[in-house]
């Protein structure tokens, strides 16, 4: 039975966490399958990609609801515009996630000729990003929002890491330059699934402050 609430904010807040759960299952799902070259995982997370389509869809109606029967202004204004732009992020993120397993099927019928302990923990670090980033708007928690935004430059050094590895890999053995260039399109995805948990924690931080760091920083 669907939960009844007497603040649509409230209601706001439960539902960003439950696609944030969402995306955290997919972006977790995706690394599993990558592993443990798992074709029926790809495919339930490429499914998967609907329910995360559809969750971003009833935000977004409910947004424009919370709009149009309470007139939001000041804080309130700010959490639903800055909602509403988490749930593209996170769209975004379920994409990206489809678009990964979609490689995986790619791969699964090949022997890997590398460990992939470092795109393991990109996915891990990106995974907890979003969820941290949603805790934060719900909580209201600058000092979360900026270990999100921090969490960024270690998904970026294990990407710099996972492309010296696989560059690497390519010069020693040019037989598997292909393989080692799908995980690197992979381990690009995980670093463009970053971004986007550093935008939503961004977006975070103007529903709380007021303000948008990039746009704050271009307009200086």
């Amino acid at each position: 039975m669907r939960k009844r609430y007497d603040d649509p904010l409230e209601e706001l807040h439960d539902e960003l966490i439950l696609m944030g759960s969402y995306v955290e299952e997919a972006i977790l799902r995706t690394v599993r399958a990558l592993v443990e070259q798992d074709r029926q995982q790809a495919r339930d997370v490429i499914a998967f990609d609907d329910e995360i389509d559809r969750k971003e869809k009833e935000i977004e109606a409910l947004c424009l609801k919370i709009v149009a029967q309470r007139h939001p202004e000041d804080a309130e204004l700010r959490s639903v515009s800055a909602a509403l732009k988490m749930i593209t992020d996170m769209e975004r993120i379920g994409d990206q996630s489809a678009d990964i397993s979609e490689i995986v099927l790619s791969l699964a019928d090949s022997p890997f000729t590398k460990k992939l302990d470092h795109i393991s923990m990109m996915a891990q670090q990106t995974a907890r990003m979003v969820t941290d980033a949603v805790d934060a708007f719900v909580q209201g928690d600058l000092e979360k929002v900026q270990e999100v935004i921090d969490g960024d430059d270690i998904v970026d050094n294990l990407f710099y890491n996972v492309k010296d590895d696989l560059l690497t890999l390519i010069v020693e053995d040019a037989s598997s330059s292909s393989q080692a260039m799908d995980f690197l399109l992979v381990a690009k995805y995980f670093e463009r699934i970053g971004d986007h948990a550093e935008n939503i924690a961004e977006w975070v931080e103007f529903s709380i402050t007021g303000e948008h760091r990039r746009n704050t920083a271009a307009a200086r």
